[in-house]
């Protein structure tokens, strides 16, 4: 495993995200605030933050400077975007790779996911429809599983 950053990071409450390329426009927006409203001391949010809703997260997530654990399913950039950098120099943000492909694939993100749900504390997969790929990971991690209100529950699939 390769990071760059904050490795204290790991020690705090994780809360997975996860969310379907295609997504209800009302959904979305529930996650826009919950990211807006991610202020809880000792806790931070994991992702691969890949998907185009994913990404939004994380730009409201650097926002509000709460804690973020970046893990791609590639090797480490070469150059670190620009976004990550401050938060980086500040410690609040932990890059993650535990692969050496050059570039995302299938199967290097469902194992990345899986390991950002394994090592979550809560894990939050919003899904538009029951063919999505996160849905057995969304089955899987049922007793972890949180609304975007933030209620112990299962996400509409």
């Amino acid at each position: 495993m390769n990071c760059i950053g904050n490795k204290d990071l790991l020690k705090l409450k994780k809360t997975a995200f996860l969310a379907s390329s295609t997504i209800p426009l009302d959904m979305v927006l529930k996650c826009y605030d919950w990211a807006s409203g991610k202020h809880e001391e000792g806790e931070c949010v994991i992702s691969g933050f890949s998907s185009k809703l994913e990404r939004d997260v994380l730009h409201f997530l650097i926002k509000v400077k709460c804690p973020v654990i970046l893990v791609l399913a590639r090797r480490l950039y070469s150059n670190t975007p620009e976004e990550l950098r401050e938060p980086i120099e500040q410690g609040r943000l932990l890059l993650i790779s535990n692969t050496n492909s050059p570039r995302q694939t299938r199967a290097t993100a469902k194992i990345r996911n899986k390991y950002v749900c394994n090592i979550s504390d809560k894990v939050l997969i919003v899904t538009a429809n029951s063919k999505s790929s996160l849905v057995p990971l969304s089955m899987e991690f049922k007793s972890k599983q949180i609304s975007v209100d933030g209620s112990s529950q299962t996400n509409a699939t």
